[in-house]
């Protein structure tokens, strides 16, 4: 199966992955701060980051994985006073919602998703380590770290802090050392959450929040830190000066960061007003299509959401579950259960695409190559024509094992796992919507052609037909007189 390889920002080259303590994984990924709906791009560390706890996993290796709330924080701050409320019910709501979409994307649960403001009394004693050591200073009740002190700064980004300070305008904070220095805490002004601290009342900076709570779940050093690549500078970048400072020992030895999602070709943004949250566009959509949109790209790509993108996944899943669907028909057939009766040339060929996805997954978590490997097997099952060949014993065995090795690799992806019917005809909805044409409207016409047939009007039958094909509606006429219909996916 070979070893796993994994990316690393740090080193900017792939890394043979073993954890620090033998089959045992600390893995921390940057969470959402939560003060309104997240939007597609916000999920795409969420999906992606759930299929490497998952894999890992496979491999044998217990993960630790923590997923963080920021609930303190001044967008969370200025959405409570637009809503004269607290900053607690602004958190506690979006934490809410976010765990809604969460759940419907059928993700699964992380072992620890701490908020920071159940870490204050950690955060200031960091905080205070960094003082005692002068890697810190205070300033009329602000602490900043002294990034004098940290020589190595820049070493994940590439930055250089000559460069940073040069870049700074002239005027700069008058209080601080050196104009590229970050606050840790800071003084909260009237009607703000405030902590006491031995700098007076306050709170905490947004960089600190994170070393706080990986020192105190999971120790000085961790396996894998994930995020997003808009949080390697300053955010991850300040995490390193910040927790090295404390402890003298590394952080963490992979960094590991997710590309952007564009939509419509173009990075969102408010000022382009093409920001689409995750909840309009499972409403929209399925939650299905957008974990295989996030997964069927690789991680350090970026993605795009546009129509076409979105045709060619609804085509896509379209033909697993419909796969999976007469798999479903045939395995459910009389015969006996005994998967030594299934096609030699399918077993082999799983075999085969085992190793293929094993391979693409211990090389940096290439789930391009895993979706093609499974289009593969779904191809030589589809050839099997399984549906026609209902009664043969070894076909229903052969359809009980693709369903089984399917599944088995959708619940590393938390995908494949819906009724293929029902999947498939919300499939057929949302395409009827996008091409305006109501339900009732395609039934009503298939019950015309239904009573047509069945008074040998076959001029009226053939013409509804065509109608329905002008409307990309495809015609199933069943063995047992029934008719059924879909919409052409491709």
């Amino acid at each position: 199966m070979g070893e796993l390889s994994i990316y690393n920002t740090l080193t900017k080259k792939k890394m043979v992955f073993h954890p620090l303590e033998p089959a045992k994984v600390k893995m921390y990924v940057c969470g959402p701060t939560v003060y309104g709906l997240l939007h597609v791009g916000n999920f795409r560390g969420a999906i992606f980051f759930n299929l490497v706890r998952n894999w890992l996993e496979a491999q044998g290796m217990q993960v630790t994985y923590v997923y963080n709330y920021t609930d303190v924080d001044d967008k969370i701050i200025a959405k409570a006073q637009s809503e004269n409320l607290s900053s607690q019910v602004i958190s506690e709501r979006y934490i809410a919602e976010f765990e809604k979409d969460f759940k419907r994307l059928g993700l699964r649960k992380h072992e620890h998703n701490p908020r920071v403001t159940e870490f204050i009394p950690q955060i200031i004693n960091f905080i205070s380590e960094l003082v005692k050591k002068e890697k810190a200073y205070v300033v009329d009740g602000e602490v900043f770290y002294d990034l004098a002190t940290f020589p190595s700064y820049g070493k994940l980004s590439g930055k250089k802090l000559d460069e940073l300070e040069a870049g700074h305008r002239v005027v700069v904070d008058q209080k601080k050392k050196g104009p590229a220095d970050f606050v840790l805490w800071k003084p909260s002004k009237p009607g703000e959450p405030s902590w006491d601290s031995p700098w007076g009342k306050g709170r905490p900076g947004w960089h600190i929040e994170c070393s706080a709570m990986i020192y105190e779940i999971l120790g000085p050093t961790i396996d894998i830190h994930g995020g997003g690549i808009d949080l390697i500078f300053p955010h991850h970048e300040n995490e390193i000066a910040q927790s090295e400072g404390r402890t003298g020992v590394p952080y963490c030895q992979c960094w590991m960061h997710n590309n952007f999602i564009n939509m419509n070709d173009e990075k969102m943004s408010k000022s382009l007003g093409n920001i689409v949250t995750a909840r309009k566009f499972m409403d929209d959509y399925n939650p299905e299509i957008l974990k295989y949109l996030i997964l069927s790209v690789y991680y350090r790509a970026q993605v795009s959401f546009n129509d076409e993108k979105i045709t060619q996944t609804i085509a896509g899943l379209a033909r697993i579950y419909s796969a999976l669907r007469d798999a479903e028909k045939v395995a459910c057939a009389a015969g006996p259960d005994n998967a030594k009766l299934a096609a030699p040339e399918l077993v082999k060929a799983m075999q085969v695409a085992d190793g293929k996805i094993a391979e693409a997954l211990n090389d940096d978590f290439n789930t391009v190559e895993m979706t093609a490997q499974i289009f593969e097997i779904v191809r030589l099952f589809n050839a099997m024509t399984p549906v026609k060949k209902a009664k043969d014993v070894h076909v229903q065995a052969s359809a009980r094992i693709f369903l089984e090795w399917v599944r088995r690799h959708g619940q590393l992806m938390s995908l494949f796992g819906e009724n293929p019917a029902e999947f498939l005809r919300g499939l057929d909805r949302i395409l009827l919507l996008k091409k305006g044409i109501d339900e009732t409207t395609v039934d009503n016409l298939v019950i015309q052609r239904q009573l047509a047939r069945s008074k040998k009007d076959f001029q009226k039958s053939d013409e509804i037909r065509q109608q329905l094909s002008a409307m990309e509606i495809t015609i199933l006429d069943q063995p047992d007189g029934s008719t059924s219909w879909e919409v052409k996916k491709t």
